[in-house]
């Protein structure tokens, strides 16, 4: 069978580092040898391939961007007008000022937005300008906030600190070893953990970033707490809501608990597909990125405001979130009751939107692979995750989950007698990510 995708991915690795631009990307991660790596066309949740076979996307769906279902037709009539009118000038576009009122409308506790194309560059302007209100270099953090040098350089310390956050052992070659101990972790609702931070480096500390939710609900008013510390400090607080952004609400999901960051970034969700990250903050801490130099060209492009205008009133007129909690529910009870007709033993976890399994069992990831292989064969992108889109419906959940019932069956046998690892048709896929839960 050709693998048109398979064999430009070899041809890839030959120019680009890695063959990817993006680790949660990499064929690898899903079904090495065998993955079609690369995407011809692609509408709502259907994707078809460079040899044209057709999938439904029952994974990440634009990892997580495409939260209206990819080439969603209102966000594009916006865009392709937008390109019409033009993209770039010496003069800046107007939808900038728009959506900063459309974003500060949606969180009243905010009044000043910043903006970037991606969730990673997003938080290093938040650190940045945290650290220039605050005038502190320490950080205390939680959660996975994406490449710069502020965040793999609490591996300068120790090789182990950004594991559950990001990957373990993760090696921070190329990161500046004079940042040694100015990054901290701490654990999701282990606030002893922050509190221990604190007692350790008190005043020390500029900034507190963290996931506002990503796996588990926050306990204990865990948010409520970190608020608490950092008023006591005088430390910034930071939402990343690059991941939740706009799948528990219309904005950004610390809404949903009644906190209030100092500010919160939000990406991925936003734009729908399209390059879009925003800074929003409180104006007095906001104003300090005028103490500081940050500025780039391509911030000041049309499209990502056109798109995330376009996004946010669709979600906010037809209250997505909604509709994505309900997708993501019915998954999870689904996955349930398919494991246990099969005898297979699940992890289940994960807000709605972003939900995902684990197999409980001696060699979880040689059962993820096969899995993944043999949904693709039925036509199903699927890995262990599933990222909720308004383009999902629950016929699609319903047809996915009559496939995953035979695969699932298959693997409780293969499980068995032994012989599942010999029924995969490559090797077993590389680990992942890996969230602090």
């Amino acid at each position: 069978m050709v693998n048109t995708g398979q064999n430009l991915y070899r041809k890839a690795k030959k120019y680009i580092p890695g063959g990817t631009q993006l680790l949660s990307k990499r064929p690898e991660m899903f079904l090495p040898e065998h993955w079609p790596a690369y995407y011809k066309s692609v509408q709502g949740v259907t994707v078809t391939d460079l040899d044209g076979n057709t999938y439904v996307d029952m994974s990440h769906n634009g990892i997580g961007t495409c939260i209206l279902g990819a080439a969603d037709p209102d966000v594009d009539t916006a865009v392709k007008a937008a390109i019409d009118a033009g993209t770039m000038s010496t003069l800046n576009c107007p939808e900038e000022v728009e959506l900063a009122e459309l974003l500060i409308d949606l969180h009243p506790w905010a009044q000043m937005v910043r903006y970037a194309r991606c969730g990673g560059e997003a938080m290093a302007v938040a650190v940045r300008i945290a650290r220039a209100k605050s005038k502190r270099d320490r950080i205390a953090f939680c959660g996975y906030h994406g490449w710069h040098d502020w965040y793999l350089s609490a591996n300068v310390a120790s090789d182990a600190a950004l594991d559950g956050h990001l990957l373990s052992g993760l090696d921070p070659a190329g990161v500046p070893r004079s940042l040694k101990d100015t990054t901290i972790p701490f654990r999701y609702n282990r606030i002893e953990e922050l509190e221990e931070i604190v007692k350790n480096y008190g005043e020390e500390i500029g900034c507190i970033v963290v996931e506002s939710i990503r796996d588990k609900e926050p306990a204990n008013n865990f948010l409520q707490q970190i608020r608490s510390i950092a008023d006591s400090i005088g430390a910034i607080l930071i939402f990343d809501e690059v991941s939740a952004g706009f799948r528990l609400a219309c904005g950004g999901a610390h809404m949903v608990y009644g906190v209030e960051p100092d500010i919160a970034v939000f990406a991925k969700a936003m734009s729908n597909g399209y390059p879009m990250a925003a800074i929003l903050g409180k104006e007095n801490v906001m104003r300090a990125a005028q103490n500081t130099f940050i500025s780039s060209t391509y911030w000041t492009e049309r499209i990502g405001p056109v798109a995330a205008i376009a996004t946010i009133q669709k979600h906010r007129k037809f209250q997505v979130h909604n509709h994505l909690i309900a997708m993501g529910t019915l998954i999870q009870k689904e996955w349930a009751a398919v494991a246990a007709a099969t005898g297979l033993s699940l992890q289940i976890g994960g807000i709605p939107p972003l939900s995902h399994f684990a197999f409980e069992c001696e060699e979880p990831q040689i059962a993820k692979t096969y899995f993944t292989q043999e949904m693709l064969k039925r036509g199903y992108l699927a890995s262990t995750q599933f990222y909720a889109t308004f383009a999902h419906t629950k016929e699609h959940v319903a047809a996915y989950i009559a496939e995953a019932y035979e695969v699932f069956a298959d693997i409780a046998a293969g499980q068995k007698n032994g012989s599942l690892k010999e029924r995969l048709d490559g090797p077993e896929a590389h680990s992942g990510f890996q969230r602090l839960t």
